[in-house]
């Protein structure tokens, strides 16, 4: 079973950046398409961007033009780096395989607080 490990949350003000990292406990990680996610409080976990094994990105339009997915396949390891951050990213920040493309998910992540204030 794929062990992930977020790192990177933290609180900033609106405005500023972070760059979100996840690891993986194993290589089968290269093997798949890979998805960062969120869920806000009281909110359903929603899919934020993706990133193919050859390096295909797409983004929710929420986060269009201000986020960027990219990994490094050496380290195991997929990013997110966020830019000009709302108040409404505020959530944990997960990451897993892109389920939409498989059908499956790995066991969740302990993921990482955003917080973002006005």
């Amino acid at each position: 079973q794929v062990q992930l490990v977020e790192s990177g949350g933290g609180l900033v003000q609106a405005g500023g950046s972070l760059r979100l990292s996840c690891a993986a406990s194993t290589n089968i990680f290269t093997r798949y398409a890979l998805g960062w996610y969120r869920q806000a409080p009281g909110k359903q976990r929603e899919l934020v961007a993706t990133i193919t094994n050859g390096g295909s990105t797409n983004y929710a339009d929420s986060v269009k033009g201000r986020f960027t997915i990219s990994r490094d396949n050496a380290k195991n390891t997929v990013y997110l780096q966020m830019n000009s951050l709302k108040p409404e990213d505020t959530a944990v920040y997960y990451c897993n395989v892109d389920i939409r493309a498989y059908g499956f998910q790995w066991h969740w992540g302990q993921g990482t607080q955003v917080t973002v204030s006005s």
